[in-house]
């Protein structure tokens, strides 16, 4: 399950940061980050769906999604990678891109996206679950956020993990520059996973367990 890290609005190098792992059947095509041919967005791109998972564009506009753990899923449901393109190619702020997704947001299995524009300094969370109450929509304020397969600053293991050590890791760096590239190598491939106590009890514990570390390794696809 994917995992992201993002500093906003609180460093005075970096309007914004974010560290990112995306969990995927190693097998499913992918394309790397390159330029869109259609658009100004840069991204990756998933093969099969055609969608993606973190995007920006040229506007300064960001947007990145993860999905919600959940036992059962509806293979009729609308693409959830879809949505960082969609936002990448409005012209609606983050708050007016989320309002609209309210109509349409059941028609998708469960996500979490954040939709940001840097020039404007707005950032919006967004997701479509618990099933059966409103989308929430949340501006996120400044600080050190981080999002996995449940909600924003979810105290699941690797969420707590990956922040306590990204901030043991940069403490000794003050307000200077960090470097990033360390700081990925270091903390974005811990295969530590949680203790079994600690697991949502959403799925099977085994699966749980093997989804539970920051980088996750697993024999089988995660759709």
């Amino acid at each position: 399950m994917c995992i992201a890290l993002f500093l906003w609005q609180c460093h005075p190098l970096y309007p914004f940061l974010l560290l990112n792992n995306r969990d995927e059947y190693h097998n499913r095509p992918t394309k790397p980050v390159s330029w869109w041919e259609d658009c100004d967005i840069l991204a990756g791109r998933d093969e099969i769906a055609m969608g993606t998972w973190l995007a920006c564009s040229t506007q300064g506009r960001v947007a990145f999604l993860t999905n919600v753990l959940e036992l059962h899923t509806l293979p009729e449901a609308k693409r959830r990678g879809d949505l960082p393109v969609l936002f990448l190619r409005s012209s609606k702020k983050p708050k007016e891109f989320a309002e609209s997704l309210k109509l349409e947001a059941h028609y998708y299995n469960g996500f979490n996206i954040v939709v940001a524009d840097i020039v404007s300094k707005s950032m919006v969370y967004i997701s479509n679950r618990p099933k059966g109450q409103p989308i929430t929509i949340k501006e996120v304020p400044p600080g050190l956020h981080v999002l996995s397969n449940d909600k924003l600053d979810s105290p699941w293991h690797k969420a707590l993990r990956l922040e306590f050590s990204f901030k043991e890791h940069v403490a000794k760096y003050g307000e200077g520059e960090i470097p990033v590239k360390e700081v990925i190598q270091k903390l974005m491939k811990d295969k530590v996973k949680a203790d079994k106590s600690s697991l949502p009890r959403i799925c099977s514990p085994d699966w749980e367990f093997n989804l539970s570390s920051i980088f996750v390794e697993v024999e089988t696809p995660l759709e």
